[in-house]
């Protein structure tokens, strides 16, 4: 489908404050997407907004980039012009392979990173809720999701601790080293919030969950020695823990100034969201220190050696699959005249043995079954042909022949 497009912008080229004002929840990105549906021709879409990046994939008739650039501005309240200069634009081949490399984790600011593939996931899963996955879209999913299984079991790209999650726990391993009996409060149990749990050790440090929902982080306790406290509680769960990792979805900062008492002697704050959850003031509190994504990064240059090794075993896998892809799609693509080709042989095949009307029942049968072996027979090589082309690319010429050799233009595929 040469109308699969993409646009988006990324940490590589957009500030935080600029990707925390597009950053899409799950709720907005289903709102988005509806929107999308109803005002423009779009076949499918997808969205893919994670703390270091917001792009759209969609396929539809014309280059809609503007129009949809145009629709973001007016969502997000931000001005079109604020946004021009920070959005990329992909088509067709070009957005395919983009889309396998972000998921992959080629794009990631942590090179490899695997958060990126489950968020991808999670966002294919809400376009194929909201009837915005095609066949292009889940063949183009499916073909990912088994280069990634590839690039886990042949390469070493995931190797090592580069992931955010891993990053931001062996800073507080760091931090906590010479602290007696540390406490760690973790806001936000979300996918990353759960993923920096994981590698916390309660032996190490006393840890409290805080979640909106406090179920989630009551699970999560069950059977460990871990605290459970309500998001109410916010001033004191500050005041009385060393460290505070926050990774909550919200539109604007949950921890400020006014949060800290003027007595500290020291504290880290490490702010897992986007948009940022801890307000730009509390770095300036004395006694204080605050790491967000963009800085957690600047700490994974060892798990990137390892990784950028990787990196020509992981291109080469890309290749692969996405070669495969687009000889899927080239062959959807003639698929049509493959379909029609049999029609009109079938037809002529049954207009022949209509002229016998005086042969018995058992001869028309035998007869049917003689000719339609002999029409599989000959069909076959111009499919084979027609394949082979598709994966040269050169598979126009051999259409337009065969639409001219049996007029397929007329003929007509009944829907079923």
């Amino acid at each position: 489908m040469e109308g699969f497009k993409a646009l988006g912008l990324s940490y590589k080229n957009a500030p935080i404050d600029i990707r925390e004002k597009v950053a899409f929840n799950e709720s907005d990105s289903t709102d988005f997407i509806l929107k999308l549906q109803e005002l423009f021709e779009v076949e499918e879409a997808l969205l893919v907004s994670t703390c270091n990046r917001t792009e759209l994939y969609y396929s539809a008739p014309n280059d809609l980039s503007k129009e949809i650039l145009g629709l973001i501005s007016s969502f997000k309240h931000i001005s079109s012009q604020e946004l021009k200069g920070y959005f990329q634009f992909y088509s067709s081949k070009e957005a395919s392979k983009h889309l396998f490399n972000v998921t992959l984790g080629l794009e990631s600011q942590v090179l490899g990173d695997i958060q990126i593939s489950n968020q991808v996931k999670r966002a294919y899963q809400q376009s194929a809720d909201l009837n915005m996955a095609g066949p292009h879209l889940h063949r183009l999913m499916h073909t990912i999701f088994y280069a990634n299984k590839r690039v886990v079991q042949e390469t070493s790209l995931q190797d090592g601790t580069a992931s955010v999650a891993s990053v931001a726990v062996d800073l507080v391993r760091g931090f906590i080293g010479n602290i007696e009996n540390p406490r760690i409060a973790l806001i936000g149990l979300g996918e990353i919030g759960q993923n920096v749990l994981e590698n916390l050790d309660s032996k190490e440090a006393t840890i409290t969950l805080v979640n909106r929902t406090k179920s989630i982080a009551e699970k999560l306790s069950e059977g460990k020695n871990i605290l459970v406290k309500d998001l109410s509680n916010l001033e004191s769960i500050i005041t009385e823990n060393d460290v505070v990792i926050s990774a909550v979805a919200t539109s604007a900062p949950l921890i400020t100034a006014d949060h800290l008492s003027e007595e500290i002697l020291h504290k880290l704050f490490i702010d897992l969201s986007v948009p940022r959850s801890i307000a730009q003031e509390v770095e300036r509190v004395p006694g204080v220190s605050v790491y967000n994504v963009d800085q957690l990064a600047e700490r994974t240059l060892k798990a990137r050696a390892i990784r950028t090794k990787a990196i020509p075993a992981v291109e080469n896998i890309i290749e692969e699959e996405l070669s495969n892809f687009m000889s899927w799609k080239n062959e959807m693509g003639v698929s049509p005249t493959i379909q029609k080709l049999k029609i009109a042989l079938d037809q002529i095949r049954k207009e022949e043995l209509s002229r016998h009307k005086k042969l018995s029942d058992k001869e028309i049968e035998l007869l049917d079954v003689v000719t339609k072996s002999m029409i599989q027979k000959v069909i076959k090589l111009p499919v084979l042909q027609l394949k082979a082309a598709c994966k040269r690319g050169e598979s126009e010429t051999l259409v337009e022949v065969l639409n001219d050799l049996f007029n397929l233009e007329s003929t007509k595929i009944e829907k079923r």
